[in-house]
């Protein structure tokens, strides 16, 4: 039996979004111009099956009915993001955000742009 489609992204799926989110309403050109600007060459089949694969997952939606159809994200990356990390933090971390905090610092130094953000956010935290 074959295994159920994913409901969330896949690593290729995933570079497909970060670009609609930053092009925001754009056709599968669009996307594969920004992906190869990137650095991520990839053929348009390729990113036109990634597209097809991302609207019936319901992360984006098609914005028109004629050619070339333009496509525009339905999930933010703040709503897509927290709930891959969340994901990150249950099944590696067993639910432990300290852990992965303790893992982030440990990996690697934090700049001094890092800890002055972290300071931030923990200020506003405590309010």
């Amino acid at each position: 039996m074959a295994r159920p489609p994913a409901k969330e992204l896949t690593e290729r799926e995933l570079e497909v979004m970060h670009e609609f989110w930053k092009l925001g309403d754009a056709t599968v050109a669009d996307v594969r111009e920004a992906l190869a600007a990137g650095g991520l060459d990839r053929a348009y089949t390729t990113v036109a099956t990634l597209v097809k694969i991302l609207v019936d997952k319901q992360f984006i939606r098609q914005t028109n009915d004629e050619r070339p159809f333009r496509f525009r994200p339905v999930r933010s990356y703040e709503d897509v993001s927290g709930k891959l990390l969340g994901e990150l933090v249950k099944r590696v971390f067993q639910g432990s955000r300290e852990q992965l905090l303790v893992r982030l610092i440990e990996q690697r130094k934090l700049s001094d742009k890092e800890r002055e953000l972290l300071r931030k956010v923990l200020k506003e935290e405590q309010r």
